[in-house]
């Protein structure tokens, strides 16, 4: 082991050390801990027990019989841990958890969550370390020392984006391809807004790639189908349901209304899909919904049509899999917590790094600012510092102050997002090998 690749081992180690010991202090703490777990745990005794887990009313009625309500809840936590909004596929992962006891349960969720996230930050540094290995060490270990957020809430987020990560790692370096497939089948069912654009490169990339994005499609059906056919019987209405439950929570001024009025969307935690900032230049979901699909489109579709039209290497998997992690935080609801799919960008940024010239040095800053701004600390301290300054309540100070939280994580996503796909269009061209098929 090179002295450097020792250096950035440390980072790492740093990073995780960071992550457990002050994670774990802010979730003993927290009013707030495994509020994200509650959200799926119970939904999911509701339909164990044969009642309908999209009904408000039955998830409250089966927390209340279970002893989940806490006398810290707010109304907003409530509204939170009783309108269910996932798909009926997460609940193929999420009823084992709620066969347990709320005791071992939470606790071999927090478990893997952790766990999941380690495992994920270890293989993205062992990519990236071929290439640098302390600027790929500075990355992973700062992000894994800016995660608390996943540690305190144990939202779905953590398991299914580190899982997803797993599985291009399994791929890409074609190690243990079963684990990678049931990796990314979870993700999916779980998650598919966070992991769904990822197995869209793999499916687009062709030969063995799309032989691997098959296959998981399939193990995702598999996995799934049984969950849904469940979920039919008990809740015939579920589509409407989930509908109104999603309805719920994005009207204006609601927990995930993008707008300055939202009661949710901003601060720890906050949104970070384009909406936010749109929704800045003009409050009205009729303008900024449309405005972030036709930003959006384009770039999906040039970034398809790359990887169409050239095969597959590793060096063009990273450039395209950096974009896309970036990219597809864009044109839906994503949280910050979702951003730690960034972990896919340190592989190209530490290529690019040790390539030399002018791009290193953009790769080095937008990796950077996306790290930085996708990070729990730097916020914890900025909304802390404008908590305390007591500015009076005009409409210019309030106007300024959503800016400086709803603005820079979208911009630098999509300047991430702009830059990556460039890089991966210049390298169309590259003489590569074939991939096996």
């Amino acid at each position: 082991m090179t002295s450097a690749r020792r250096d950035g081992l440390y980072l790492l180690l740093l990073g995780s050390l960071t992550f457990i010991l002050l994670g774990g202090a802010l979730q003993l703490g927290s009013p707030v801990s495994m509020v994200d777990f509650r959200v799926v745990y119970y939904p999911a005794r509701c339909l164990i027990h044969h009642h309908d887990p999209y009904l408000e009313e039955e998830v409250l009625r089966q927390t209340q019989a279970e002893g989940g309500n806490r006398s810290s809840d707010t109304a907003a936590t409530r509204q939170i841990v009783t309108r269910y909004e996932y798909p009926p596929s997460a609940f193929a992962f999420t009823v084992p958890f709620a066969l347990l006891p709320w005791g071992p349960a939470h606790l071999l969720w927090m478990a893997l969550t952790v766990g999941t996230l380690l495992l994920a930050a270890f293989l993205i540094w062992n990519l990236g370390a071929n290439y640098a290995p302390l600027l790929s060490g500075f990355l992973v270990g700062f992000l894994l020392a800016n995660s608390e957020t996943l540690f305190v809430l144990c939202n779905s987020a953590g398991i299914a984006v580190s899982l997803c990560v797993v599985a291009v790692w399994c791929f890409i370096r074609e190690r243990f391809i079963p684990v990678g497939i049931l990796c990314l089948a979870i993700s999916l069912a779980v998650k598919p807004q966070d992991a769904g654009l990822v197995w869209l490169y793999f499916l687009l990339a062709g030969g063995v790639y799309r032989k691997r994005a098959l296959q998981s499609l399939f193990a995702t059906i598999a996995l799934s189908l049984p969950a849904v056919l469940w979920v039919w019987r008990v809740a015939p209405h579920w589509i409407q349901e989930m509908h109104s439950n999603i309805l719920a929570f994005s009207v204006h001024g609601g927990l995930t209304d993008p707008g300055p009025a939202s009661t949710g969307a901003h601060g720890l935690g906050m949104m970070v899909n384009l909406q936010t900032a749109i929704s800045y230049l003009k409050d009205d979901p009729h303008i900024y919904n449309p405005v972030s699909y036709l930003i959006f489109a384009p770039l999906l579709l040039l970034w398809a049509f790359v990887t169409l039209r050239c095969p597959a290497s590793p060096r063009r998997a990273w450039l395209a899999l950096a974009s896309i992690s970036a990219l597809s935080m864009l044109p839906v609801y994503h949280h910050l917590y979702d951003a730690k799919l960034l972990l896919l960008s340190v592989p190209a940024c530490a290529m690019l790094w040790a390539g030399g010239g002018w791009t290193r040095w953009l790769a080095l800053l937008l990796n950077t600012a996306g790290f930085v701004l996708t990070a729990d600390l730097p916020w914890f301290i900025v909304l802390g510092i404008i908590s305390h300054l007591h500015l009076p309540a005009t409409e210019l100070t309030n106007k300024i102050l959503f800016g400086v939280q709803a603005l820079p994580v979208p911009l630098v996503l999509l300047a991430m997002g702009i830059f990556y796909l460039w890089g991966y269009a210049q390298h169309s061209s590259d003489p590569v090998a074939p991939q096996p098929q």
